[in-house]
Order: structure tokens, then sequence, then C-alpha cells
């Protein structure tokens, strides 16, 4: 059964950040909020497209870069995603459940993986069968492309940590 939460087993103090004993910088944390959101977005389609009139996902992507920009709080950044994410299936579920990803990243860093695997997951669901796995890939490449170059070595490394729990969607 897949998880809708990716979290690491083992906290990376370099995605905790300084206030909590980690090494994290709030203008990074606010990188890989934004880096998630875009990841997120970037899928958005597959979900409105079955749910046009549920707009959970967006304001969820629309949280996530307002508290990167400080204008809420972390707990104001809260999203009901998943819940959406809970209605659907296919591309349009893995799509809410990136969303519901970048809005978590407000609250824990770590989550900015989960919105990128989940975006991966939703456009290999929305694909052909046979082409699955090569839409994958260039999802992967393009959100790569979209790192910040200041959190770019940062993400690299955790994809590549963490690439196991995320299906191995980061073998792009």
């Amino acid at each position: 059964m897949d998880r809708q939460m990716i979290l690491p087993k083992k906290r990376d103090p370099r995605l905790i950040t300084i206030r909590r004993g980690g090494t994290l910088l709030d203008g990074d944390h606010h990188l890989l909020a934004v880096w998630a959101a875009d990841c997120a977005d970037h899928v958005l389609h597959f979900f409105e497209e079955t749910q046009p009139v549920d707009n959970r996902p967006r304001q969820a992507i629309e949280l996530a870069r307002a508290w990167a920009r400080g204008e809420i709080t972390m707990t104001q950044a809260r999203s009901d995603a998943n819940a959406a994410a809970r209605e659907v299936s296919g591309a349009a579920r893995e799509a809410a459940r990136a969303a519901a990803q970048a809005a978590a990243v407000a609250h824990v860093a770590a989550h900015e993986l989960g919105a990128a695997a989940y975006a991966i997951r939703s456009v290999r669901a929305a694909a052909p069968k046979d082409e699955r796995d090569k839409a994958g890939r260039v999802e992967c490449q393009w959100q790569r492309a979209q790192l910040p170059e200041k959190i770019r070595e940062l993400v690299l490394d955790d994809e590549r940590l963490r690439n196991e729990e995320c299906w191995f969607l980061f073998d792009c």
C-alpha cells in the first residue's frame, strides 16, 4: 500500500531548520517549498481535468507559495488536498497528493521529495503503459531543471538517499 506522505526514516539535519536543531536556513526552506509547489503545479491539470470544481489541491499549492513569501504562518499552510486525493484515482490522485506534499513542506522541509515523487507518479499514471517510464524520466528531468542553484545539491543528494523509498522515481 502506498504511503500518502513520504518522509525519511532518519531525519536529515540538512532538512531541519536551524531553530529546530538542524542546518537548514529559512531562505533555503522557502526555496524548497516553492520548488515543491512548482512540481505539484506542473501536474495539477490531471486533477483539475477530472475535478474542475474542487480547488483543494490548487489551494494547497497556493498556500505553500504564500508561506514561502512570508504571507502566512506554518499553521495556516495546512491543506486538505489529501482528502481530495482520496476521492479520485490514477493521475488525478497522484497530482492531489503532490499538492498535499507541497503544502506540507512548510511544516517539514523533507516533504519536498514527496511533491516531486507524486508529480512523477501522476505523469506516469497519465501516460500509455508502454510510455510510463519515459514520461517519468522526462518529468524528473523537468523538475531538476527547475531547481534553484542554492538548493540544487541538497535536493539531488536527498533524491539519491531516498530514491528507494520514493519508488526509484529519481533514476533519471
